[in-house]
């Protein structure tokens, strides 16, 4: 059996009571806090930035995982790194030198991941293993939540878990998009150690964040 890291999107909490929703998934069993920042640029959407996550900080002692669609990313690092992100995930097509951008990342205290957009191959990160905590698969096209989850990208969480296994080292490997009961047995056989979900664990209101943390952490054989 694989531990499954659950990582609930704050993109479809409550934003009038953003604070409030934190605290309960935090108490609701969540293992991290995903934090999705767009910039209208990169993605066709607009969220938040490092001054609303520095204000968050304080309504969890759990991880934030924060996954940046931006661009340029390198100005930002330091900016997140003061506020609090424990894990910062980029995209390789954000800018120019991404085995910099993860030192750069490292060097200011927090963990270094990498996201995949669909169309985005495994093998771009053969070179940048050992600078990788985390690889963040994206089952949808980023910038929107409630999407329909791209069955196409269990083959390259397959192809991402041979690679993990074959470094030895423990990288997270994360998949957001799509998540529910159904899709996150796939994604955990296929390899995944942790599971980025927003509809899945917020509907229902607070009452059911528990069960719905605990339907996305199945028994699954590996």
């Amino acid at each position: 059996m694989r531990d499954v890291l659950i990582s609930p999107s704050i993109l479809s909490a409550d934003f009038s009571r953003l604070g409030e929703e934190i605290a309960a998934i935090d108490h609701a069993g969540a293992d991290m806090i995903h934090i999705d920042v767009m910039d209208g640029h990169f993605v066709p959407n607009l969220t938040f930035g490092a001054p609303v996550i520095e204000k968050l900080r304080k309504c969890t002692d759990k991880p934030f995982d924060v996954h940046l669609m931006i661009a340029p990313v390198d100005p930002f690092i330091s900016a997140f790194a003061k506020a609090g992100a424990n894990i910062l995930t980029v995209h390789p097509e954000a800018g120019p030198h991404l085995h910099r951008t993860l030192q750069a990342i490292r060097a200011a205290g927090m963990k270094p991941g990498v996201a995949l957009n669909p169309g985005t191959p495994a093998s771009i990160l053969e070179l940048v293993l050992d600078e990788t905590d985390l690889i963040l698969v994206m089952s949808v096209n980023p910038g929107f939540g409630g999407q329909a989850f791209i069955d196409s990208q269990l083959r390259k969480v397959e192809q991402l878990r041979s690679m993990i296994d074959a470094t030895g080292r423990d990288i997270i490997l994360e998949i957001d998009g799509g998540l529910n009961a159904e899709t996150a047995p796939k994604a955990i056989s296929a390899g995944v150690n942790a599971i980025v979900a927003g509809s899945a664990v917020f509907k229902g209101g607070p009452n059911a964040y528990a069960e719905n943390i605990r339907s996305l952490r199945p028994h699954v054989k590996v």
